[in-house]
């Protein structure tokens, strides 16, 4: 994905939304290559179900093949929710981070449209533990710099 997308402040327009969109078929053909180079492997199985699959949405309406409800791998539902949770609790160059509370709030909208019920009740029971774990490593984490140099 280009930087200049990746660092955008800004609103993505439709056309860079569809590149950023790609990074999932991306991951997905990535390791289907060292899949193919390397045979089967649990791990790396589970790794294309969840780069292929992770915006992919309980109600249908994610990307890239708008799978629903159970089409979706479990693998991917999980890293779905925690991605959306780091998304919303982690500054982003065009957005501050909002806090544990605030993050809950807006996923607990997305209940059952873009999480699996079940799933995100699961998530709820446990996301205080998510959040020490965000507070003890905050500011340690990797962070993208683009064309380091």
């Amino acid at each position: 994905i280009p930087d200049n997308i990746l660092m955008k402040k800004g609103r993505l327009t439709p056309g860079e939304f569809d590149i950023m969109k790609s990074h999932t078929l991306i991951g997905y053909h990535t390791l289907s290559s060292i899949k193919e180079q390397y045979g089967e492997m649990e791990f790396l199985n589970m790794g294309i179900e969840i780069t292929h699959a992770h915006h992919e949405r309980f109600d249908g309406r994610g990307y890239p093949r708008g799978l629903k409800k159970d089409e979706i791998p479990l693998s991917a539902q999980i890293v779905a929710v925690a991605d959306v949770y780091d998304a919303l609790t982690s500054r982003r160059i065009y957005k501050k981070a909002f806090s544990h509370e605030v993050s809950l709030n807006t996923m607990r909208l997305e209940r059952g449209q873009h999480f699996d019920p079940q799933l995100f009740d699961l998530f709820l029971a446990v996301a205080d533990r998510f959040d020490k774990i965000r507070q003890r490593f905050m500011g340690q984490g990797l962070h993208y710099t683009a064309n380091p140099q």
